[in-house]
This record gives C-alpha cells, structure tokens and sequence, in this order.
C-alpha cells in the first residue's frame, strides 16, 4: 500500500487549497492540500512533507514551522488504497511560487474542503491535524493571541461538523473556560456566540470572520506599536517572555534600529526563542536572566519597556508573565516608560484574575510549600499605556473596552 503526505499550511487561521493540474496522474482538478508520495521510510514522513512544501509552493524550511503530525489515515477510493500522512505548518506569509503540478491556489478557512471536490479523505486527513480544546487548554508556549486564534479555529470546525445549537454552545463553553488567564479566549469565543443566533451555520461564518478579524487586529496592534517606537526614538528596548505581538512590533520596520534586552522567561525560557529570533533576523539583541533585568532597565540599558498582555484588567491592570512587575516597578523609578502591546480584545470585562502555578519547587522531604506562580498583575500605576490596534488606550479607553466585553457574555444567560 502507498503512502503519501498530505500537508496543510496555515496563516493567520487559513489554510492553502491547491487544485491539481493535469500534469499530475491522479485526481486532476480536484482541491488538495500539498501532497505527494513517500518516498521514505513512512516513519519519518516530515522529511517528504518539507520536500513536498519546497518544491511545489516554494516554501523551505525556515519559512514553516511544523505544528502537527497526525496518526497515518487508511484511505480507500475505487478499489485504490493508499494511507495518508497528514502534517499541519505555520507559514511566516502567504507568499507561494507553485510548480506545475498545481493549476490554483487559494488561502481559505478549512471548512471550505466540506465544500470542494477534493482528493478522497481531505477532510478527515485536517481533522487529524487541526486543533482542539486540548490544544487551547494545554498550550504552554504561545501567547495569548496565537491560543485565542486557535479556539476560534476549535469552535469554527466544530459548528461545521455540528447537528445542534446545543453542542456547538458545548464547545463554546469549554473553550472559554479553557485559559482563563487569557482575556483573548474568552473574548473572542464570546463575540462569536454573542454575534450569531447559536445555530451551527451561523456560529461557523461568524466564527471565520472572526478568525480573520482577530489575526488583523493582532497585526495592527503591533504595527501601533512599531510605529510609537519610531515616533518616539526609542533605540534601546526591553522585553520578555513570548508576546506573538510584542515580537511582531519590534521586527517591524519602524523599530529595525532598536537594541533589544531580552529576559529568558523562566521557568519556559520562551524569551531564549525570541532572543534567537531577532538575533537570525540581524537585530542587536541581547539576552539576560529574569532576576536581572529590572537593574539593567534601571541602569539605562532600556529607553523602554514593552510587555505583552494575557489579559487587561478592567481597572487597567495588565496580566503577564512573571517578572513583568519587577521590571515594570523598577522602570517606572527610573522614569522609563512602559507599554503593553495587545488587542484590545485582551481587555476583560471584569478584574478578575485567576492565576497558573508551573508545578513544584521542590522535591524534598522537608514539610515546605511551594509558590511558582506563571503570572502576575502589573497594577495600572506604572504603566503608559496599552497599545491597541485602535491607538493607546488610557484608563478610561480600557474601562470603556471592558464594559463593551462584558456585555457579551450574556449570551450564556
């Protein structure tokens, strides 16, 4: 039996179709994901994804990150089997140079396969692949603007595959409660629900308009971001933690020029993988422990600080990784201005804050308790404001987003 792999790359909540050519021999004009045959041994099968990826989008390497391999699916079609290795990627663009095996391309929401004629078992091959509930709950390296685009992605696939009101609700309410650290999740998952009549079809078009209005918002959010550092010649930055925003500002072209302080994060040390990924785009980055870094913003080595934001306190409170609150402290003593960068969907509607502990301390036998909190609140004082993709917003601008957030929970009355 054949084995093939079928890859679905993803941007931004959607995924590229391809329609096949008739230079290929077997189900010519029909939608695919990129896809071709294992040429291997099947257990290492990612290898022919990226070969695949490579030669007929264009797409190397350093262009995708791998999200997910999904277990091989058995599929048969006119006395034909084959089994199928289906991978999910990220893609840092929409740019694709196609070869000609594939007559078109279009970005589109996955449910669209459910729509197309398509190669036997598209859908079930996604589906292997896609996200869920447990992706959302138990994501410990993204932010919080990567978590909420992948629930909206859970709740649009879900409604698709729905037969009642009540099991799409089902899904929207784990998914809400899944992060509750993270304003986004709930905020968006609520949005949708609020904005449809429940029903599974209305639930899926309000949840793909979503997706795209969330990935633009987020985008938005950092290029505010970028473009206040340029306004204000800010050329020493800090930051830490893994803020997908924060990230995105500071690689735009407005704050190209800017060294960037980086505090490694612990105990994930997602600031190590942002560190490398402004040091292989050029920056002049510089990486230090959490513990550090408050001294040397108040040493002068930050004319700024920019944090992420897993959630915005109606009082105008930012919820964030540990060590937010000492550098923020020591930066506003040294009169350094400090901005969090986010969607103004990560305003709650409330001040509720509901922490994460990372697991134990200690191992010992000795009688201790242990306190190793993943977040913390950096109290509205210290701060300059929260940078949105409609502007800053003061106090008053976050008070007015909370209220809006809060009347969108009634949907579950």
């Amino acid at each position: 039996m054949p084995h093939v792999v079928t890859v679905f790359l993803r941007h931004g909540g959607r995924v590229l179709l391809a329609r096949r050519s008739e230079a290929v021999g077997t189900y010519q004009g029909r939608w695919a994901g990129v896809s071709g045959y294992v040429e291997g041994d099947p257990a290492d099968a990612e290898r022919d994804a990226r070969r695949e990826l490579a030669e007929e989008v264009g797409v190397r390497e350093a262009d995708a990150d791998l999200v997910r391999a999904g277990a091989p699916l058995p599929v048969s079609d006119g006395g034909r089997e084959w089994t199928v290795h289906p991978f999910l990627f990220d893609a840092g663009s929409r740019d694709v140079d196609t070869n000609e095996e594939l007559a078109a391309v279009e970005w589109v929401h996955p449910t669209a396969i459910r729509k197309r004629e398509t190669v036997p078992g598209l859908w079930a091959a996604y589906r292997r692949v896609a996200p869920a509930v447990e992706t959302v709950a138990g994501d410990e390296t993204h932010g919080s603007a990567w978590v909420s685009l992948r629930a909206l992605e859970v709740l649009r696939d879900a409604a698709a595959e729905a037969d009642s009101r009540d099991a799409v609700a089902s899904v929207a309410r784990r998914l809400r409660d899944a992060r509750p650290t993270m304003a986004a999740v709930e905020n968006r998952v609520n949005r949708v629900m609020a904005e449809s009549d429940s029903e599974p079809e209305s639930v899926r078009r309000r949840a793909e308009a979503a997706i795209d209005d969330a990935a633009e918002a987020d985008d938005a959010a950092a290029a505010c971001a970028a473009e206040l550092v340029g306004e204000r010649g800010y050329d020493r930055l800090a930051t830490l933690s893994r803020s997908g925003t924060v990230l995105a500002a500071l690689e735009a072209t407005e704050a190209a020029d800017a060294a960037v302080l980086v505090a490694e994060s612990r105990p994930g040390g997602e600031g190590v993988g942002v560190a490398e990924r402004l040091a292989r785009d050029g920056r002049d980055v510089t990486l230090t422990t959490d513990a550090a870094l408050p001294g040397l913003v108040m040493a002068g080595e930050a004319a700024a600080v920019l944090l992420g934001a897993d959630a915005v306190l109606a009082s105008g409170g930012v919820v964030n990784k540990v060590g937010s609150l000492p550098v923020a402290l020591a930066a506003a003593r040294a009169g350094v201005p400090v901005f969090a960068v986010c969607a103004r969907d990560k305003v709650r509607g409330d001040d509720r804050f509901v922490g994460e502990n990372a697991g134990e301390l200690y191992d010992g036998e000795a009688a201790i308790g242990t306190e190793n909190p993943i977040f913390e609140v950096v109290p509205a004082d210290p701060l300059s404001g929260v940078v949105t993709e409609s502007g800053v917003l003061d106090a008053d601008g976050v008070e007015a987003v909370a209220a809006e957030h809060a009347a969108l929970a009634a949907w579950d009355d």
